[in-house]
C-alpha cells in the first residue's frame, strides 16, 4: 500500500521542521561568522537549500538535523573562502612556509580598490592557467587542500594513496606555483 502526502501536509511538515530546527541553526551560524547579516544570508540558504531539496528529490532526508548542519557548515566555510578570495595585498609574501593561496590573496583594508580588484582577477586567470600546467596528480592535491579545504589525511583514506605522496606532490606544486606566480604578480603591480 502507498501512503500519498497531500501539497498542504508536505507544506506543514516542511513549516514545522523549519520552526523545529532553525534556533538551533541560527546560533550554530552566528557563533561562526563574524556579522549579523552573514549570519542571516547563511541561515536563509541553508533553509531554501532544505525546502529546495524535500520538494524536489524522491529520497527524504533521514538525518534532518545532520543534514542541516552539513549544509550551514559548507555554506559558512565557502562564506569564508569568498571573503579571502576577495582581497589581495600591494606586496605578497612568498616565504616557503606559507601556502600560495594565502600569499596572493590574503585581506587587506585596500582589497576593494579597482585596482586591486583588476589585479586580483588576472592573478586568478593566472592561477587557473598555471594550475592547467601541472601534473594531473600535483594539480589535485593543490586544489582539494588549497581550494576546497579538504585535509590531506582525509584525501588519503579516500584514495588509498599514502599521506607522505600527496604531501610530496602538493610540494612540489606549491614549488611551481609560487615560482610561475610570482614573476607575473610583479609584473603587475610595477606596471
Amino acid at each position: 500500500m502507498v501512503l500519498t502526502v497531500s501539497n498542504s501536509e508536505h507544506r506543514e511538515n516542511l513549516e514545522r521542521q523549519i520552526r523545529e530546527h532553525q534556533p538551533r541553526i541560527r546560533s550554530f551560524i552566528k557563533t561562526r561568522v563574524t556579522s549579523q547579516e552573514d549570519a542571516d544570508d547563511i541561515a536563509q540558504d541553508v533553509f531554501f537549500q532544505f525546502v529546495k531539496t524535500m520538494e524536489t528529490t524522491h529520497n527524504p532526508i533521514e538525518n534532518i538535523s545532520g543534514w542541516l548542519f552539513r549544509v550551514a557548515k559548507n555554506l559558512i566555510i565557502n562564506k569564508g573562502k569568498k571573503r579571502k578570495e576577495s582581497s589581495l595585498p600591494m606586496e605578497a609574501d612568498y616565504d616557503e612556509d606559507g601556502d600560495i593561496i594565502s600569499s596572493l590573496f590574503p585581506q587587506t583594508e585596500e582589497s576593494d580598490s579597482p585596482v586591486n580588484v583588476y589585479i586580483r582577477s588576472l592573478m586568478w586567470q593566472e592561477l587557473e592557467q598555471a594550475l592547467a600546467e601541472l601534473p594531473v596528480e600535483q594539480r589535485e592535491i593543490f586544489e582539494l587542500t588549497e581550494m576546497e579545504g579538504f585535509p590531506v589525511k582525509d584525501i588519503a583514506e579516500t584514495t588509498g594513496v599514502p599521506v607522505n605522496t600527496l604531501l610530496s606532490r602538493k610540494h612540489y606544486a606549491v614549488k611551481y606555483l609560487r615560482k610561475r606566480l610570482k614573476s607575473t604578480y610583479e609584473e603587475l603591480i610595477n606596471q
